[in-house]
Protein backbone atom coordinates (compact mmCIF):
# COMPACT_ATOMS: atom_id res chain seq x y z
CA UNK A 1 0.00 0.00 0.00
CA UNK A 2 1.09 3.50 -1.40
CA UNK A 3 2.04 6.29 1.59
CA UNK A 4 1.04 8.67 -0.17
CA UNK A 5 -1.49 10.83 0.75
CA UNK A 6 -4.40 11.38 -2.15
CA UNK A 7 -5.61 15.13 -2.98
CA UNK A 8 -8.71 16.00 -1.08
CA UNK A 9 -11.58 16.54 -3.03
CA UNK A 10 -13.07 20.00 -3.13
CA UNK A 11 -15.03 20.46 0.25
CA UNK A 12 -12.72 17.20 2.13
CA UNK A 13 -10.01 18.98 4.97
CA UNK A 14 -6.78 16.13 5.01
CA UNK A 15 -7.05 17.38 8.58
CA UNK A 16 -10.25 16.19 9.65
CA UNK A 17 -10.25 12.42 9.94
CA UNK A 18 -13.44 10.36 8.38
CA UNK A 19 -14.98 6.94 9.25
CA UNK A 20 -14.79 6.26 5.52
CA UNK A 21 -11.30 6.64 4.73
CA UNK A 22 -10.20 4.96 8.73
CA UNK A 23 -11.91 1.60 7.49
CA UNK A 24 -10.58 2.09 3.67
CA UNK A 25 -7.19 1.58 5.52
CA UNK A 26 -8.05 -1.42 7.96
CA UNK A 27 -9.60 -2.98 4.27
CA UNK A 28 -5.47 -1.81 2.59
CA UNK A 29 -7.05 0.54 0.51
CA UNK A 30 -5.39 4.14 -0.56
CA UNK A 31 -8.09 6.36 -0.09
CA UNK A 32 -7.45 7.52 2.46
CA UNK A 33 -4.79 10.50 4.44
CA UNK A 34 -2.30 10.76 6.80
CA UNK A 35 -4.99 11.93 9.53
CA UNK A 36 -6.77 8.52 8.86
CA UNK A 37 -3.88 6.55 9.08
CA UNK A 38 -2.49 7.85 12.58
CA UNK A 39 -5.85 7.34 13.81
CA UNK A 40 -5.87 3.79 12.36
CA UNK A 41 -2.38 2.80 13.55
CA UNK A 42 -3.37 3.98 17.36
CA UNK A 43 -7.01 1.60 17.07
CA UNK A 44 -3.77 -1.02 15.96
CA UNK A 45 -1.54 -0.81 18.95
CA UNK A 46 -4.43 -1.60 21.04
CA UNK A 47 -5.91 -3.89 18.78
CA UNK A 48 -3.68 -5.78 15.88
CA UNK A 49 -6.74 -8.00 14.71
CA UNK A 50 -8.82 -4.77 13.93
CA UNK A 51 -7.02 -5.46 10.36
CA UNK A 52 -8.15 -8.82 10.20
CA UNK A 53 -11.88 -7.71 11.35
CA UNK A 54 -11.65 -5.95 7.76
CA UNK A 55 -11.43 -9.06 5.90
CA UNK A 56 -13.71 -11.12 8.24
CA UNK A 57 -16.53 -8.31 7.42
CA UNK A 58 -15.66 -8.56 3.83
CA UNK A 59 -16.64 -12.64 3.40
CA UNK A 60 -19.77 -11.82 5.33
CA UNK A 61 -20.86 -9.09 3.05
CA UNK A 62 -20.57 -12.08 0.28
CA UNK A 63 -21.92 -14.73 2.57
CA UNK A 64 -25.07 -12.33 3.08
CA UNK A 65 -25.96 -10.95 -0.11
CA UNK A 66 -25.69 -14.64 -1.87
CA UNK A 67 -28.02 -15.78 0.75
CA UNK A 68 -30.33 -12.88 0.16
CA UNK A 69 -30.26 -13.65 -3.83
CA UNK A 70 -30.92 -17.05 -2.71
CA UNK A 71 -33.87 -16.08 -1.21
CA UNK A 72 -35.22 -14.00 -4.07
CA UNK A 73 -34.57 -10.33 -2.87
CA UNK A 74 -33.05 -7.81 -5.97
CA UNK A 75 -32.74 -4.81 -4.28
CA UNK A 76 -29.80 -3.85 -2.22
CA UNK A 77 -29.71 -0.70 0.02
CA UNK A 78 -26.09 0.25 1.74
CA UNK A 79 -26.28 2.95 4.43
CA UNK A 80 -23.03 4.31 5.82
CA UNK A 81 -19.19 5.49 5.31
CA UNK A 82 -18.38 3.01 1.84
CA UNK A 83 -15.38 3.32 -0.25
CA UNK A 84 -14.76 0.99 -3.11
CA UNK A 85 -13.11 -2.22 -1.83
CA UNK A 86 -12.90 -5.64 -3.36
CA UNK A 87 -16.44 -7.44 -3.83
CA UNK A 88 -18.27 -4.84 -3.25
CA UNK A 89 -22.57 -5.08 -2.91
CA UNK A 90 -23.41 -4.26 -6.28
CA UNK A 91 -20.45 -6.79 -7.83
CA UNK A 92 -21.67 -9.68 -5.52
CA UNK A 93 -25.53 -9.34 -6.03
CA UNK A 94 -25.01 -8.82 -10.11
CA UNK A 95 -22.64 -11.82 -10.80
CA UNK A 96 -25.24 -13.71 -9.06
CA UNK A 97 -28.49 -12.00 -10.44
CA UNK A 98 -28.00 -9.46 -13.17
CA UNK A 99 -31.05 -7.57 -12.67
CA UNK A 100 -30.22 -6.43 -8.82
CA UNK A 101 -30.21 -2.95 -7.77
CA UNK A 102 -28.35 -1.29 -5.47
CA UNK A 103 -28.04 2.30 -4.44
CA UNK A 104 -25.13 3.78 -1.43
CA UNK A 105 -25.90 6.27 0.89
CA UNK A 106 -23.02 7.71 2.51
CA UNK A 107 -23.04 11.35 4.16
CA UNK A 108 -18.83 11.25 3.24
CA UNK A 109 -17.98 13.47 -0.02
CA UNK A 110 -15.03 11.16 -0.42
CA UNK A 111 -16.86 8.13 -0.37
CA UNK A 112 -19.60 9.69 -2.20
CA UNK A 113 -16.61 11.33 -4.97
CA UNK A 114 -15.01 7.20 -5.36
CA UNK A 115 -18.32 5.55 -5.76
CA UNK A 116 -20.20 8.18 -8.50
CA UNK A 117 -16.77 7.58 -10.46
CA UNK A 118 -16.87 3.80 -9.85
CA UNK A 119 -20.47 3.83 -10.47
CA UNK A 120 -20.99 5.69 -13.24
CA UNK A 121 -21.76 3.03 -15.81
CA UNK A 122 -24.05 0.89 -14.05
CA UNK A 123 -27.44 1.73 -14.62
CA UNK A 124 -28.94 -0.57 -11.82
CA UNK A 125 -26.67 0.99 -9.80
CA UNK A 126 -26.19 4.44 -7.75
CA UNK A 127 -25.53 6.70 -4.89
CA UNK A 128 -27.40 9.09 -2.47
CA UNK A 129 -26.03 11.82 -0.08
CA UNK A 130 -27.62 11.03 3.07
CA UNK A 131 -27.39 9.33 6.77
CA UNK A 132 -29.07 6.49 8.91
CA UNK A 133 -30.05 9.66 11.28
CA UNK A 134 -32.51 10.73 8.27
CA UNK A 135 -33.93 8.04 7.14
CA UNK A 136 -36.63 9.84 5.34
CA UNK A 137 -34.28 11.60 3.47
CA UNK A 138 -33.24 8.37 1.97
CA UNK A 139 -36.31 7.33 0.69
CA UNK A 140 -37.12 10.56 -0.74
CA UNK A 141 -33.76 11.03 -2.65
CA UNK A 142 -34.14 10.51 -6.37
CA UNK A 143 -31.56 8.05 -6.62
CA UNK A 144 -33.27 5.82 -4.22
CA UNK A 145 -36.56 6.70 -5.65
CA UNK A 146 -35.55 5.46 -9.43
CA UNK A 147 -33.82 2.47 -8.53
CA UNK A 148 -35.83 0.79 -5.32
CA UNK A 149 -39.31 -0.25 -5.35
CA UNK A 150 -40.09 -0.30 -1.68
CA UNK A 151 -42.99 -1.74 -2.08
CA UNK A 152 -41.11 -4.67 -2.69
CA UNK A 153 -38.44 -6.38 -0.24
CA UNK A 154 -35.18 -4.89 -0.22
CA UNK A 155 -31.67 -5.39 1.79
CA UNK A 156 -30.51 -2.89 3.85
CA UNK A 157 -26.98 -3.30 5.12
CA UNK A 158 -25.78 -1.75 8.20
CA UNK A 159 -22.17 -2.36 8.15
CA UNK A 160 -19.44 -0.58 11.05
CA UNK A 161 -21.34 2.48 11.16
CA UNK A 162 -23.98 2.46 14.05
CA UNK A 163 -21.05 2.03 16.59
CA UNK A 164 -20.06 5.18 16.01
CA UNK A 165 -23.33 6.77 16.29
CA UNK A 166 -24.29 7.72 20.29
CA UNK A 167 -27.85 6.65 21.33
CA UNK A 168 -28.59 10.18 22.29
CA UNK A 169 -28.36 10.75 18.73
CA UNK A 170 -31.08 8.62 17.97
CA UNK A 171 -29.30 5.87 16.52
CA UNK A 172 -31.98 2.94 18.04
CA UNK A 173 -35.04 5.25 16.85
CA UNK A 174 -33.61 5.98 13.09
CA UNK A 175 -33.13 2.05 12.86
CA UNK A 176 -36.68 1.78 13.79
CA UNK A 177 -37.92 4.07 11.45
CA UNK A 178 -35.89 2.88 8.72
CA UNK A 179 -37.36 -0.45 9.50
CA UNK A 180 -41.13 1.01 9.29
CA UNK A 181 -40.62 1.89 5.96
CA UNK A 182 -39.79 -0.95 4.66
CA UNK A 183 -41.66 -3.62 2.96
CA UNK A 184 -42.67 -7.15 4.88
CA UNK A 185 -40.08 -9.56 3.27
CA UNK A 186 -37.69 -7.07 3.55
CA UNK A 187 -34.13 -7.37 5.76
CA UNK A 188 -31.57 -5.18 8.05
CA UNK A 189 -28.19 -6.69 8.40
CA UNK A 190 -25.57 -4.89 11.02
CA UNK A 191 -22.40 -5.28 11.80
CA UNK A 192 -21.32 -3.71 14.90
CA UNK A 193 -18.07 -3.59 17.18
CA UNK A 194 -18.72 -5.31 20.65
CA UNK A 195 -16.52 -5.64 23.83
CA UNK A 196 -17.94 -7.92 25.10
CA UNK A 197 -14.99 -10.49 25.35
CA UNK A 198 -12.22 -7.61 25.20
CA UNK A 199 -13.47 -5.34 28.44
CA UNK A 200 -9.88 -3.90 28.87
CA UNK A 201 -9.66 -2.22 25.20
CA UNK A 202 -13.20 -1.08 24.51
CA UNK A 203 -13.22 2.50 26.68
CA UNK A 204 -10.06 3.02 25.14
CA UNK A 205 -10.99 2.23 21.68
CA UNK A 206 -14.11 4.26 22.00
CA UNK A 207 -12.07 7.24 23.49
CA UNK A 208 -9.70 7.46 19.91
CA UNK A 209 -13.31 7.55 18.07
CA UNK A 210 -14.65 10.21 20.13
CA UNK A 211 -11.69 12.42 20.12
CA UNK A 212 -11.60 11.92 16.01
CA UNK A 213 -14.98 12.30 15.52
CA UNK A 214 -15.82 15.09 18.19
CA UNK A 215 -18.66 12.98 19.47
CA UNK A 216 -18.15 13.12 23.38
CA UNK A 217 -20.82 11.44 24.58
CA UNK A 218 -21.80 7.39 23.76
CA UNK A 219 -19.19 4.25 24.11
CA UNK A 220 -19.24 1.04 23.25
CA UNK A 221 -22.02 -1.47 23.21
CA UNK A 222 -22.21 -5.05 24.41
CA UNK A 223 -24.15 -7.69 22.30
CA UNK A 224 -27.28 -7.36 24.00
CA UNK A 225 -27.46 -3.38 23.55
CA UNK A 226 -26.43 -3.83 19.38
CA UNK A 227 -29.52 -6.51 19.38
CA UNK A 228 -31.72 -4.05 20.50
CA UNK A 229 -31.57 -2.93 16.99
CA UNK A 230 -33.03 -5.70 15.50
CA UNK A 231 -36.60 -4.95 17.52
CA UNK A 232 -39.69 -5.76 15.37
CA UNK A 233 -37.68 -8.02 12.99
CA UNK A 234 -37.14 -11.83 13.22
CA UNK A 235 -33.37 -12.93 13.21
CA UNK A 236 -32.41 -15.13 10.55
CA UNK A 237 -30.30 -18.14 11.85
CA UNK A 238 -28.02 -18.85 13.14
CA UNK A 239 -29.32 -15.44 14.68
CA UNK A 240 -26.83 -12.04 15.83
CA UNK A 241 -23.37 -14.02 16.50
CA UNK A 242 -19.34 -12.82 16.11
CA UNK A 243 -19.07 -11.89 12.43
CA UNK A 244 -17.14 -15.57 11.47
CA UNK A 245 -19.72 -17.52 13.04
CA UNK A 246 -22.45 -16.43 10.74
CA UNK A 247 -23.21 -18.91 8.23
CA UNK A 248 -19.67 -20.20 7.66
CA UNK A 249 -18.46 -22.28 5.11
CA UNK A 250 -15.87 -24.03 7.69
CA UNK A 251 -16.96 -24.13 11.56
CA UNK A 252 -15.68 -21.59 13.91
CA UNK A 253 -15.30 -22.26 17.56
CA UNK A 254 -16.66 -19.56 19.80
CA UNK A 255 -13.07 -18.64 21.43
CA UNK A 256 -11.67 -18.37 17.83
CA UNK A 257 -14.43 -15.77 16.88
CA UNK A 258 -14.78 -13.76 19.65
CA UNK A 259 -11.33 -13.11 19.01
CA UNK A 260 -12.05 -10.63 16.56
CA UNK A 261 -15.02 -8.27 18.12
CA UNK A 262 -17.50 -7.42 15.25
CA UNK A 263 -20.92 -9.31 15.63
CA UNK A 264 -22.74 -9.42 12.86
CA UNK A 265 -26.76 -10.80 12.59
CA UNK A 266 -29.41 -10.07 9.68
CA UNK A 267 -33.23 -9.53 10.63
CA UNK A 268 -36.39 -9.77 8.74
CA UNK A 269 -39.27 -8.03 8.69
CA UNK A 270 -42.41 -9.92 9.36
CA UNK A 271 -45.60 -10.10 7.49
Amino acid sequence: MSDATPPPVPGVSASTPSVARINNYFAGGKDNFAIDREIAERVLALAPEAKDIGDHVQEFRQRVVAHMIEAGVRQFLQIGAWLPVQRNVHQIAQELAPESRAVYVSDDPVALNHARALLATNERTGVAEGGILYPDKIFEHPVTRQLIDFSQPVMVLLFGMLQYIPDDYGAYESVAALRDRLAPGSHIAITHAVFDTRPDIAEAIADIYRDALKRPSGGPRTMAQVKRFFDGLELVEPGFVYVRQWRPEAPVSDAEAAEHWVAAGVGRKPG
